[in-house]
């Protein structure tokens, strides 16, 4: 399981801008980068601390893993901020996820609702916890089947620690590269987490028009 001294966030680009207005800023996070700093002093390089360089009042309305890359919104200033993390609060944001998984997934489509919850005796992986797990749904959709892989649409209908990552195991397809669940050739296949945040959806803040925002795969 990784550690805090495998911590070497990329540098190229610095910081990927999606778009920029006058109260928010959408960038596409690379794997391998923090979405916030870290407890540890020498996590303090990520997402945030790259934007405020540029827009000192950039506050993030939400997070995505260190390994995920993807569309992440920073608010610019509190009205936007507030505006856009009661959306997140309340699921009337929209966000779907790429993923290559291990093996080939028989069906076209399905709905994965299983509680999570923090495995105690691994923090900080989550599990599968029908007694005292929080409720957790996530749809998946087949976009393609390679030889032993497929590559799936992932849509998140809440939004738990590790979610899609715990969920795909759980139905045994692992997501490919995958530092803490997969093992083996599961984790061997790919350089890294085989995971996107490709779309987000939201209203905006001051326009109050929904919005979508894509980063294209990088893998």
């Amino acid at each position: 399981m990784p550690t805090l001294t495998d911590y070497f966030p990329p540098t190229e680009p610095y910081l990927n801008i999606i778009h920029v207005d006058d109260d928010i800023l959408v960038v596409d996070k690379q794997s391998g980068l923090l979405s916030v700093p870290g407890k540890d002093p020498s996590l303090w390089d990520c997402i945030e601390y790259r934007a405020r360089q540029t827009y000192p009042t950039a506050g993030m309305c939400h997070r995505l893993d260190k390994d995920t890359s993807g569309v992440l919104v920073l608010a610019l200033n509190k009205r936007a901020h507030g505006r856009i993390g009661s959306q997140f609060e309340h699921r009337k944001t929209t966000k779907s996820y790429i993923a290559r998984v291990s093996g080939i997934v028989a069906e076209d489509s399905g709905l994965i609702d299983l509680p999570l919850g923090t495995d105690w005796l691994n923090k900080p992986r989550q599990k599968v916890d029908h007694d005292h797990g929080r409720a957790a749904q996530t749809e998946w959709h087949v976009i393609e089947r390679e030889a032993n892989a497929t590559r799936l649409r992932l849509v998140p209908l809440t939004g738990r620690t590790h979610q899609l990552r715990v969920h795909m195991k759980a139905i045994g397809h692992v997501i490919l590269g995958d530092a803490f669940y997969a093992e083996g050739e599961d984790l061997l296949a790919a350089d890294r987490l085989q995971l996107h945040a490709a779309e987000l959806g939201f209203t905006h803040p001051t326009t109050e028009v929904f919005t979508s925002f894509v980063a294209p795969t990088p893998f």
